[in-house]
């Protein structure tokens, strides 16, 4: 039992669980209840994964933050770069602004991430456009649970509403993962999938429930035990398992 999280909840933890037990690959499940305080994790909640766009995130949270201060200026066309790598995880719109405003040495990004919470979060050597490069980083999904959380509690008003806004009514292909809670969880979520040296990663972020209350961060790597679809039919059903008919 975890103390913070009613009944229903508690009930519904060893439930997933079980269903985890039975499935391929690697994951990791964090819940956060923002009104309560409590967290629960099980699973590889500790251990690096790639990232996958998950990061464009932490990248969208970065360059608010930066033009707030005043150290970068974010034009209109930026700004679109950033709604389509929210809205429909544009790969060549993070491209595109991680030329522009990752700096001479390439690290401006990165230096900022921990700040937001991504304390383990290492970018990988070994590819070729950069280094670092947004698409080859590692993080663990306690690291995505601090960022959601972040995003939520911690930035200003309006940046907070317009992320929201964006991961609340994202394209189609982003709805799975945090968004199979279902409508009446009013989900919003950041995924991330791609084949990578040790197989499919398939990870979702976001948040569930009136004024976003629960937080869902879920990482699996299939480490070659399964493929595309078996990790969004992982990280879909947990979701469902946790939050489905649980909002009246």
């Amino acid at each position: 039992m975890v103390a913070g999280f009613d009944c229903d909840l508690q009930r519904r933890f060893a439930t997933v669980q079980a269903y985890l037990a039975t499935r391929p690959g690697v994951v990791g499940v964090v819940v956060h209840d923002r009104q309560t305080g409590a967290v629960w994790r099980t699973g590889a909640t500790d251990t690096p994964m790639w990232t996958e766009s998950t990061i464009k995130l932490a990248m969208a949270v970065d360059l608010f933050l930066r033009d707030r201060a005043g150290k970068i200026s974010l034009t209109p066309a930026d700004r679109s770069l950033i709604q389509r790598m929210l809205h429909s995880s544009d790969d060549n719109a993070a491209d595109s602004l991680w030329s522009e405003f990752a700096g001479p040495d390439k690290m401006a990004f990165n230096r900022d991430f921990a700040g937001y919470g991504m304390t383990s979060l290492v970018p990988q050597r070994g590819y070729s456009k950069t280094f670092p490069y947004w698409g080859f980083q590692k993080c663990t999904p306690n690291d995505l649970d601090r960022l959601v959380n972040y995003v939520l509690d911690k930035l200003p008003a309006d940046t907070r509403q317009y992320i929201v806004g964006q991961l609340s009514a994202v394209d189609p292909d982003q709805r799975w993962g945090v968004w199979a809670a279902g409508p009446a969880a009013n989900p919003g979520n950041k995924d991330g999938w791609g084949p990578e040296d040790n197989g499919w990663v398939m990870n979702t972020v976001g948040w569930v429930g009136p004024g976003q209350r629960y937080t869902l961060a879920v990482m699996n790597e299939l480490r070659g035990h399964g493929g595309e679809e078996d990790g969004r039919d992982t990280d879909s059903h947990v979701a469902q398992l946790l939050f489905a008919g649980h909002f009246p």
